[in-house]
């Protein structure tokens, strides 16, 4: 069982197989394929996007498949890597290790907001960015230089697990209730202060091209099982019969066999460094 932890508490070697795994992503295609879907997915098609990955109830399970199938990915290059979590209440300047130049790199230089340290580094020669907003080929990032100054906190967390309802109507980016605060349209702009905060790529519908999206959004995902943890008589919703939304079992585009009931139960596919282990399953001895 794959287990998911805390950047923070990574070791340099675990460090450096999860980065030397994304490069062999970048290097042999795959990750950009990655980067451009999310960025098709919001940029050629925006009520597709507006209803199922962004700005709807969907946006938790739609993002925690993709999450799996870039994990999967990770693990066909390295089959002990697990994507790690950026818990950015705790880990909320750009002093925090995981800028530092033997993970991710630090922040952009001014005049244009490339990143010159790290892994990531245009001037390695190994991350080159092919798809964005523009024909600069380099990663960008401006940590907290832009709108949003400073990152969430944790009480500013704790009042959104708080929320006893998933989602409610219109489902959209004006809906009440927890996914949307999450996402951040109302409230206290949880996920999308986070994209803000960093900039340059992050702050875009091509955020992938940063590899810190997948230990944010691996984040979100997290604060999603703790919410499930603490309501668990509160179900995702819409359940049935809403137009124009996913509902508890209509299928996600762009997959065509998965909906959000699969993806309700995370421990079927990983846990989390802070809750017990899943154990393994009890086989019958011999007789």
């Amino acid at each position: 069982m794959t287990v998911r932890k805390n950047q923070a508490a990574l070791t340099p070697e675990e460090k450096r197989a999860f980065t030397n795994a994304l490069l062999e992503l970048k290097r042999n295609g795959t990750y950009d394929r990655y980067v451009n879907a999310h960025n098709a997915f919001l940029m050629g098609d925006s009520d597709f996007g507006d209803r199922v990955g962004h700005r709807a109830p969907s946006f938790l399970p739609w993002h925690r498949r993709f999450l799996l199938d870039f994990e999967a990915a990770l693990q066909k290059v390295d089959p002990k890597v697990s994507l790690p979590y950026w818990d950015w209440t705790t880990d909320r300047t750009s002093r925090s290790s995981l800028w530092a130049a033997d993970f991710l790199g630090g922040t952009g230089r001014a005049r244009d907001g490339q990143v010159l340290d790290g892994p990531f580094a245009y001037a390695t020669g190994k991350w080159a960015i092919t798809v964005g907003v523009d024909r600069r080929p380099y990663l960008r990032r401006a940590l907290g230089a832009g709108s949003a100054a400073e990152l969430p906190t944790k009480a500013e967390v704790d009042a959104v697990l708080a929320m006893p309802v998933y989602d409610t109507a219109p489902w959209n980016s004006s809906s009440n209730g927890f996914r949307n605060n999450l996402e951040g349209w109302r409230g206290a702009n949880l996920h999308n202060r986070v994209h803000v905060w960093i900039g340059g790529h992050m702050a875009t519908a091509a955020s992938p091209n940063d590899p810190v999206f997948w230990m944010h959004h691996a984040f979100v995902d997290k604060l999603w099982a703790e919410w499930q943890a603490r309501h668990p008589q509160s179900p995702y919703l819409p359940g049935a019969g809403t137009p124009d939304v996913v509902d508890l079992h209509d299928t996600m585009r762009p997959w065509n066999n998965v909906t959000p009931a699969d993806m309700l139960d995370h421990r079927k596919f990983y846990t989390f460094d802070t809750e017990p282990a899943v154990p393994a399953p009890v086989t019958a001895s011999p007789r």
